[in-house]
């Protein structure tokens, strides 16, 4: 047995032992942290350029590989006025936010940036061969730098950009001070001048300066010598000296094993999500081209081919119709795509999806008069059709009152809202029956709490700049091509009692007496029984004629296309009132055979 002092030392050496230890897992922990936070610095670094100099490195090998675009990048979808907006926000000094590159020599999939960029331009067009080359991949601000290379180094729509080098007045924040334009060279004029010129000037400033002078063919005023020279200042300032464009930089060429292929997916999705920069359908679209190299092309094919006779079904229509057809669901969820399975099964079943998607088109074209994007308020209502076309080919052809179903559908707005549930108990509802049933079909969308019955205030509630009013129109004026081959030969609404007219009718205001009180504000005057569809060439001419002057000796078929009652003095002015009335009989008597409840 020890005694007292043997355990009091024991239990000394004890504790110096834990205190030891304790040190050393503090030790142990500090030099983990200071390796991690080491490594974190090796692997991410903050990079710093000038505006100027970014520019020259994208599409650049010699620039230290170059900055390239990953083809998991959406396409670019800037508008004119977003790229001029960017570039007066850089000329105030406004911060933009941090980009994210990945710099590796994988043999990733990527492109170019687009300098000169149309609506037309295919992503395919740009696609590099994949290389084994040291290279920076954008992640997070394509945007950004994309239209920073279209305004300084190509063009938009043919247009390069320009700035009213007088410009620059203090405004409010939202409001635009330094006027930046995308313009033709032939109809630019001073005090426009050509941006990409200012910034790549290879001389001083104080030399820009006497050439824009010398060169404008205006006598200046020493105040706008001034403002030429402070403009100038600012830009020098700003995109050639100052390292305004800030990149964090993911390096795995010195740190290989710090970033897989993987990874920079997650990383992609993760920078990338938060509803405004990336819609679902890109975030999902990302992880099918991640594993399928066909993918965008392929995309491209089919929107091409559902478009082309004057459609607009997008990416996004078409990967919530494969989730359906698939059996996964309608609603939009990463996860799905993150299982591996649903992407091989959209890859494997392409042709199969696409075959389904391309023949309700044909359906949709050859057979209802709804033949152009501006007669199809919700591309959504198609898609039962196209899951029963998918899951039954061979009962297709013999599926009957298809007609019904989609125009009641649009006409009621069935699928509007978040119809993500409806369209699965459709779906579910086909598989339970085998069989495209209208009526039992029309039992499912009752149920859900969707309203489906066409009334008198369907048909009448459409008005002048409404979508839904081409779907009406297309059934009305069935002789109409909607599908001209210059899209400004579009068939366009007009008002049939001009709107600057009935504007000007006035009645007296109660508390003053005075006739300042307009008699037909906008939803009297843009009501369906004030509308016509003419042509563009008959648009052009028609303007602000009155019907007693536009229909005075037009013939009976005329007259009967666009449903005009034959009383003459319904066409004048002061009858405008009993026109509507008379002429709302009219449409109506057209679509009564709309109008039966089933």
């Amino acid at each position: 047995m020890r005694d007292s002092s043997q355990i009091v030392t024991l239990a000394r050496i004890n504790l110096v032992a834990i205190l030891c230890i304790v040190r050393l897992i503090a030790v142990v922990k500090n030099a983990s942290v200071i390796f991690c936070k080491v490594v974190m610095r090796e692997t991410m670094k903050n990079q710093k350029e000038t505006i100027r100099k970014i520019v020259t490195h994208l599409n650049n090998e010699e620039a230290n590989g170059g900055f390239w675009l990953p083809n998991i990048q959406r396409p670019f979808v800037w508008k004119e006025e977003q790229i001029e907006r960017l570039f007066d926000s850089l000329m105030r000094k406004y911060p933009i936010s941090t980009l994210l590159a990945w710099r590796t020599k994988s043999a990733i999939k990527h492109r170019k940036f687009i300098d000169n960029y149309r609506s037309s331009t295919r992503l395919t067009n740009y696609y590099v061969p994949e290389n084994s080359k040291a290279k920076l991949l954008v992640l997070d601000g394509q945007q950004r730098l994309q239209s920073l290379f279209i305004g300084l180094r190509g063009s938009y729509e043919g247009k390069e950009l320009y700035l009213d080098i007088l410009s620059g007045d203090l405004v409010a924040p939202e409001d635009i001070r330094f006027k930046f334009k995308f313009l033709n060279s032939e109809s630019a004029k001073f005090p426009f001048v050509k941006f990409k010129d200012l910034v790549f000037f290879g001389d001083r400033q104080s030399k820009l300066c006497r050439k824009i002078v010398s060169e404008s063919g205006w006598e200046l005023t020493e105040e706008q010598r001034d403002r030429i020279e402070d403009n100038l200042s600012q830009m020098f300032h700003v995109f050639r000296e100052e390292e305004v464009l800030v990149y964090q930089e993911l390096d795995s060429i010195d740190s290989p094993e710090s970033y897989t292929e993987n990874d920079v997916v997650e990383i992609f999705i993760r920078a990338n999500d938060g509803g405004t920069k990336l819609g679902k359908s890109d975030l999902l679209f990302s992880l099918l081209t991640s594993s399928w190299e066909d993918a965008e092309e392929k995309m491209e094919e089919l929107l091409d081919d559902l478009n082309r006779e004057g459609y607009d079904f997008t990416r996004d229509f078409i990967l919530k119709t494969c989730l359906t057809l698939l059996g996964k669901g309608a609603r939009y969820d990463v996860a799905k795509f993150r299982d591996g399975s649903t992407k091989d099964s959209i890859i494997n079943n392409w042709e199969k999806l696409s075959d389904a998607i391309k023949d309700v088109k044909d359906f949709l074209y050859g057979k209802t008069f709804i033949r152009t994007d501006r007669a199809l308020p919700s591309y959504l209502t198609l898609i039962p059709i196209i899951y029963f076309r998918y899951k039954y080919p061979t009962k297709w052809s013999a599926v009957t009152d298809l007609n019904r179903y989609v125009l009641r559908t649009l006409l009621t707005g069935s699928f509007s809202g978040t119809p993500d549930n409806l369209i699965d108990k459709c779906t579910k509802h086909i598989d339970d029956k085998g069989e495209f049933d209208v009526t039992e079909l029309f039992g499912v969308i009752r149920a859900d709490g969707r309203n489906l019955d066409v009334t008198v205030d369907t048909i009448l509630s459409r008005k002048y700049g409404s979508k839904d009013i081409h779907l009406i129109f297309n059934m009305w004026y069935e002789q109409f091509d909607y599908t001209p081959s210059f899209h400004n030969n579009l068939p366009q609404v007009d008002h049939i009692f001009p709107q600057s007219i009935l504007k000007t009718i006035k009645d007296p205001n109660p508390d003053t007496g005075a006739m300042n009180i307009m008699r037909y504000k906008a939803p009297l005057r843009d009501q369906i029984g004030n509308c016509m569809l003419l042509t563009a060439v008959e648009n052009g001419a028609k303007t602000d004629i009155l019907p007693e002057d536009w229909f005075e000796g037009k013939n009976e078929a005329y007259l009967d296309m666009h449903l005009i009652p034959r009383d003459k003095e319904l066409w004048k002015l002061e009858n405008y009132e009993l026109f509507i009335e008379s002429r709302k009989e009219l449409i109506l008597k057209k679509f009564e055979y709309m109008l039966i409840k089933d």
